[in-house]
């Protein structure tokens, strides 16, 4: 298959450590914690907070986030998903941007979380190179310019975000940008914990900006779950449970499980994971029937009718130890800029989230809405094989069993696996990305319009790090704008 984006790079190789972020500086912070004594944790932790500084279109402290981490053969899942308001109004139209599409900022209770159970440098340390970083300021680079541009872009499938005031207009690539009052922030968080962000000053310039009151934030934690998992070809694939859509990677690997695994097998399968997903993802929801091996292969012999959700702006990150402890971190705001709503003061801004209401027909006071944001893990013979993410709204759970079939049926390395060009079904569509047009004729079966699509940013951008004997080898989408690194 052609490398649309790069001849062949070879992927990243380390022995005690490694980070793959979509940006360069929060690689680098990742790996000065492994440099400092730090864990997978600690790397995470500083990666995804610089990713807040260096891409504040796709991700913030406003958002949320979900991680998975592996340690001594055992998986557990990180939900850190905030709710709407519990005084919201059910009746209400569900909003796709402004102050009622916001719920609560989970990723700040989430980085606690984790920073506790497993870091050992401390949040304080994890923070400070991204609040360096907002104060001197970064340049920004071509792929996070076109995104933040793309912003102010009308979309076919959702209203173009409004960008806050204070992120706009849109740099250009090689401009130097300052976030002085996002950086202040973030100290706040590294002087006083979670309690600088969801009580105070902050929470209380959330709650007149949005429709959130004091309480909803002050009332907030992230809380630890029980990863989903499925077997594929020897495999344990692990993801997060609902109110994220990890179950669709899932269930479309179990459809492939049971026979080939080519291009045509996998849109459909990807097609009938999604609408499943769609129609029974909820807050809290038991969604185990959807992996059950008789409801799989009754499901194997139906043909999908294409569904889709609007697009969103995300980073994924993951991170390895020298003690092979695996971080696989995503964060998001949903849409570019969230709601396109900025706490006066405090540089945060806040998600959108509240427009996924839309899949379950309206609002549900304090429950969290459909998440579109993974992390993955793969895990063979009870020892970590390694981390995988691909971010980017409705390509996420496709992409993620896209990126699990070429690295365990094609056998590809985690570089060429992610360099591979993809398909996104989107309603009644299905979109091809350059590397696959010369499939098309093939694909015309599906009862899809099958659309060859120029673009990239629809595609989304991913991370992977594998485990390789005593090695790590690592890749980073060239959709986006970092690498892997490892020491």
């Amino acid at each position: 298959m052609p490398y649309r984006f790069a001849f062949g790079r070879p992927p990243a190789v380390a022995a005690e450590g490694m980070v793959a972020t979509s940006q360069s500086l929060a690689t680098r912070a990742g790996l000065r914690m492994l440099e400092r004594g730090g864990n997978a944790a600690d790397a995470a932790l500083a990666a995804a907070a610089m990713l807040c500084v260096t891409e504040p279109m796709s991700t913030g402290i406003g958002g949320d986030a979900f991680a998975l981490v592996w340690r001594d053969g055992t998986p557990v899942a990180l939900d850190a998903a905030g709710p709407a308001p519990r005084s919201a109004d059910a009746a209400a139209e569900v909003a796709p941007l402004g102050p009622r599409s916001v719920t609560v900022p989970g990723a700040v209770g989430g980085w606690i979380e984790l920073a506790a159970r497993f870091g050992r440098l401390g949040l304080d340390v994890c923070l400070a190179d991204a609040i360096d970083v907002a104060e001197r300021g970064f340049a920004v680079a071509q792929q996070t310019a076109d995104a933040w541009a793309s912003a102010l872009d009308p979309s076919p499938m959702w209203p173009p975000t409004a960008v806050p005031p204070e992120l706009q207009p849109p740099p250009v690539r090689g401009q130097v940008v300052r976030l002085a009052e996002l950086a202040r922030t973030l100290r706040a968080i590294a002087e006083g914990g979670g309690d600088a962000f969801y009580r105070g000053r902050v929470a209380r310039a959330i709650a007149e900006a949005s429709w959130l009151e004091e309480e909803d934030l002050a009332a907030y934690s992230a809380r630890w779950v029980a990863p989903l998992t499925t077997r594929y070809r020897g495999y344990d694939v692990y993801e997060l449970p609902p109110p994220t859509q990890g179950v669709a990677v899932l269930e479309g690997l179990a459809l492939l499980a049971g026979g080939a695994s080519g291009l045509e097998a996998r849109v459909r399968a990807v097609g009938l994971a999604l609408e499943d997903a769609f129609a029974h993802v909820r807050d809290g929801a038991d969604v185990g029937g959807l992996l059950d091996p008789a409801y799989v292969a009754r499901r194997r012999l139906e043909q999908p009718r294409g569904a889709a959700v609007p697009a969103g702006g995300t980073v994924y990150l993951c991170a390895v130890d020298r003690d092979r402890m695996a971080v696989s971190f995503i964060q998001s705001l949903f849409g570019r800029f969230g709601s396109g709503v900025v706490a006066p003061g405090t540089g945060v801004v806040l998600q959108n989230r509240g427009a996924c209401f839309a899949l379950q027909g309206g609002v549900v006071p304090g429950a969290r809405p459909y998440h579109t944001i993974i992390p993955g893990l793969l895990a063979r013979n009870g020892a970590l094989h390694g981390p995988f993410g691909v971010m980017g709204g409705l390509i996420q759970a496709q992409g993620s069993v896209q990126l699990v079939c070429s690295l365990v049926d094609d056998g590809l390395d985690p570089q060429a696996a992610l360099d591979r060009a993809r398909f996104r079904i989107e309603g009644g569509d299905l979109r091809l990305e350059e590397g696959l047009w010369e499939s098309a004729a093939e694909l015309e079966g599906l009862g899809y319009r099958v659309v060859l699509d120029p673009g990239v940013g629809g595609f989304g951008g991913g991370q992977a790090i594998l485990v390789d004997g005593d090695a790590l080898l690592g890749g980073s989408d060239p959709r986006k704008d970092g690498y892997a690194g490892g020491i």
